[in-house]
């Protein structure tokens, strides 16, 4: 594996850890009645995932081209991260309207 793909791979597993972080940050937010906090964590966690997500179709379109070689197990993880973060990102949303609906019938 090159030092490129190494570098990408690890780009990739960073921004969308930090895209799961800020979901799940968003979610305790939430349930502490911070609407407008989780609301700014969520979208800090949307632009972090859009950066890993980009980073991840940039090492699709080479692959495609054959540029890629044996990717390995790296990219394995920064692509199961990837699905990990998208996950959180629905359930935080759920999460989320739910507190804010049990919030309003107080």
């Amino acid at each position: 594996m090159n030092d490129e793909l190494m570098i990408s791979c690890m780009q990739i597993i960073t921004y969308v850890g930090t895209a799961r972080s800020c979901y799940i940050n968003a979610i305790q937010s939430a349930k502490e009645g911070n609407f407008e906090e989780a609301e700014q964590l969520m979208k800090e966690g949307e632009e972090n995932f859009v950066q890993g997500h980009n980073g991840h179709g940039d090492l699709l379109a080479k692959e495609a081209r054959g540029e890629l070689g044996n990717a390995g197990l790296i990219l394995i993880h920064a692509e199961d991260q990837l699905m990990s973060a998208e996950g959180f990102h629905t359930i935080a949303e759920e999460f989320i309207d739910l507190y804010k609906k049990l919030a309003d019938k107080q």
